[in-house]
Order: structure tokens, then sequence, then C-alpha cells
């Protein structure tokens, strides 16, 4: 059985290097289009493969990623992003992995995406995705920008880990304007309405991230999009102001799904901002007691479950008066996070009050 890695790039000399030498021996072989570099990345890409192909770029990262795939010729493709990083731990899993494709032979292999680090390097953002497809299944990608497979056939979903550690490659509003180029010329589904709804809000431009995400909430769509897209619709409206409307989109969540943490966190933040410490107790410890939604998709931060409510609650409790609860809050974070300073602070603080 072999596995061929299908991946895109365009002047990523910076980091590319270190993508490749953590999978070299992990696949069979290695493919790359290269969509326009004008560094040295088609260099370095040639030090690790012959298999180095130019794409001409036309705003669709689907087609880039469709070409590149119908170059392999494993029975299984990877596909990775150039700032992607497989440590060795997960270099031994993806090594138990290869014989559970032989021996179980599903079509997909999804598998947690860890996007974001704290200082200690623990996830502070971790979602499922599709990594490995059997190549004689004929998936294929599909959306001009975000693109994605849909899920079919058998699935398998795997403890295999792939670390995002980013770069420091501008990107500017590349997305927003693909987005805007491709609404221009045919109407946009459900989830690309959702990504463009994200784009429009990360480029401030707030009135319109709100009719394009209203818009998305009113249509068909994958259920933890429309969560994430009414948590981005607060974030739209606390910026223009209007607090009340935005409680009202976090709360609109719920009919999508069970309350997520960063859903209840947030709402306990606007409760807070108003000095309404209950309010904002009683949503930062829903955000404790909230499941982790990873598996299914969701844009998980496990932190929404611990530092950060236990973190608020223990200010919170100590406002309102019940210093032997706000201790207890210190002492589980400081369980969790003993390293972390605003904690080293809170012990000193308590220490201080005679509570410790």
């Amino acid at each position: 059985m072999k596995i061929s890695l299908c991946m895109i790039v365009k002047d990523e000399e910076a980091v590319l290097a270190r993508c490749l030498e953590s999978v070299k021996n992990l696949v069979d072989e290695i493919i790359i289009a290269d969509t326009g570099s004008t560094d040295g990345t088609k260099e370095i890409a040639r030090r690790y493969t012959e298999n180095v192909y130019g794409f001409p770029w036309r705003d669709d990262f689907a087609a880039a990623r469709n070409f590149a795939l119908s170059k392999a010729n494993g029975d299984y493709w990877l596909w990775l992003d150039a700032d992607d990083f497989i440590s060795p731990e997960n270099a031994e899993k993806f090594e138990a992995l290869k014989t559970v494709l032989k021996t179980q032979s599903p079509d997909m292999v999804t598998c947690p995406y860890d996007v974001a680090f704290d200082e200690d390097g623990n996830p502070l953002s971790t979602f499922y995705r599709e990594r490995i497809m059997r190549r004689g299944a004929h998936f294929s990608w599909h959306g001009r920008v975000h693109e994605c497979i849909a899920p079919r056939g058998k699935i398998l979903q795997s403890d295999f880990r792939v670390f995002h550690l980013s770069s420091e490659k501008v990107r500017g509003a590349r997305n927003l304007h693909i987005y805007q180029k491709w609404a221009a010329e045919e109407p946009l589904g459900g989830r690309d309405l959702f990504y463009y709804g994200r784009e429009l809000y990360y480029n401030r431009l707030y009135a319109e991230a709100e009719a394009v995400l209203e818009e998305m909430l009113r249509g068909e769509g994958w259920h933890v999009n429309k969560i994430e897209a009414c948590k981005i619709l607060a974030f739209c409206r606390i910026a223009r102001k209007n607090t009340e409307e935005a409680k009202r989109a976090l709360l609109a969540s719920f009919l999508y799904g069970p309350p997520r943490a960063g859903v209840c966190c947030e709402l306990a933040n606007l409760f807070r901002e108003e000095h309404k410490l209950k309010e904002a107790a009683f949503w930062y410890e829903t955000a404790r007691a909230c499941k982790d939604y990873s598996q299914e998709g969701d844009f998980e931060s496990p932190e929404c479950r611990t530092y950060v409510p236990l973190m608020e609650l223990t200010c919170c409790y100590y406002s309102l008066g019940e210093p032997q609860k706000a201790v207890f809050c210190h002492k589980e974070t400081e369980r969790l996070f003993p390293n972390r300073p605003a904690v080293q602070f809170n012990r000193t603080f308590f220490q201080k009050q005679g509570l410790l």
C-alpha cells in the first residue's frame, strides 16, 4: 500500500522544509503544485521530490488541489499545507494508522487539526478535518477558497493529529476578494456564505458580514457552521455597539445544537461587562459543563471549557462576596494551568487575603 502526499504551495520558503522534513519518511510519494512562487519554494520542494508542477493561479484553491491530486499514484492520499507539521509522536500514530488502512480499507480518515497554541504548546483551537482519502473512491475538492471534501463512504476517525503552525506570510484580503468575485458570478451555498461572512468580519466590514451571515442562517447549512455563524454575527453586532442583538445571536445558536462552551463564554462576557455578575457566573458555569464537540467539526477552543470560565468565575465569585467559591475555582485553575502568570498572581492574592 502506497500513500501520496498532495500539496499546493506559493512563496513558502520559510516553512516548507519544516513541513516536508516532518512527513518525508511517512509517505511514498510527494506531489507539489506550485501556484506561482517567486522565492525559493520550488527549489526547496525539489530537495524532497521530483514531482513539482506549476499550476497557473486562477483564484480557485480547489482547482489547484485537484490538479495536485490528479498526479497521485498511491492507494491513499494525504493533504497538508506548507505551514503544517507532524510531530514525532504523531508520526508514530501515522505509522500505526497505515496498518488500519490496510486491514479496514476506509474511504476517508478524519483527524484533529490543531491550529493555535498557548505558551506551553497546548492547542487553543482544534477541529476535525478530512485528512486521508482512498484514491479509488474518487474524491475531489470543492470551493474556490476554504475548500473541502464532502465526507462519504466508510469514514474512520483517528487520533493522529496535524499541527498548523502558521507562517508570517501576509495574506491580506485575498480570501475576501475571491469571495466577492465568486458571489458576483453565482449564488453561494450555505457553507460558502458562512466563510464569506467570516471573511467580511475579519476585514471589519461588519454590516456586510451581518447581511451575509443572516442570509446563511435563513437557508440550508451544516449545523456546526450555523452555530459558529451565530457567534460571528454576535461579534459583528458587538462591534456596532448593539449588545442586546448580540445576545440574541448567541442564544439563537441553541436552535442548531446543544450549547457550545465558546458561545456560553461570549454570553457571560457580555453580562460581565454590564456588571451583571450573577448572570455572567451562570453562563461561565454552563461553559464549564459543555461537552467537547470538536469531533463533529466544531471550531473547538478547549480553554473555553476550562481556563477561561474558571479564571472569570474566580473574579465573579470574589466580587459577589463568595470567597470560598472563588478559591475553589482558583484551585481548579491552578491544578490545570499551574504555570500561567495570571494563576500565580491569583494565588498570591488569595494568600495575602488569608484564604489559602
